[in-house]
């Protein structure tokens, strides 16, 4: 069982900048991609975000690219978004995922959907003010 914590939310001025962690208990973290997710108030839950089980390879929402940063630290368990020049639009609930185990070791990410995410912690709030 794998559970997810994540942390690091608040509330920033547009512009700023704002790192959020997930931490994971469980083996199964250092080797599955690991994404972040957003949801706004009213709207579905979006990808923003995802990374190999290496670090080796990373993908992003075309709306964060160039801003935002996933990056993992698999001896700490932890998974890192370091979001910059931050938009009242990334105003959201932002989740971190665990894929599925099928994945383990994959060089390739998953599809840049829910199904794929097994596990997924409870979100922390990201506000931005214009």
């Amino acid at each position: 069982q794998v559970q997810l914590v994540e942390s690091g939310g608040g509330l920033v001025q547009a512009g700023g900048s704002l790192r959020l962690s997930c931490v994971a208990s469980g083996r199964i973290f250092s080797s599955v991609p690991m994404g972040w997710f957003r949801q706004a108030p009213g709207k579905e839950r979006e990808f923003v975000a995802a990374i190999t089980w290496n670090g080796f390879n990373t993908r992003y929402t075309d709306s964060v690219k160039g801003r935002f940063t996933v990056t993992r630290d698999n001896a700490k368990n932890t998974l890192y978004l370091q979001m910059n020049s931050l938009k009242p639009e990334d105003t959201a609930t932002y989740y971190c995922a665990a894929a599925a185990s099928s994945y383990r070791y994959s060089e390739t990410l998953p599809s840049s959907t829910q199904i794929q995410y097994a596990y997924w912690g409870q979100g922390t709030q990201v506000t931005v003010s214009s």
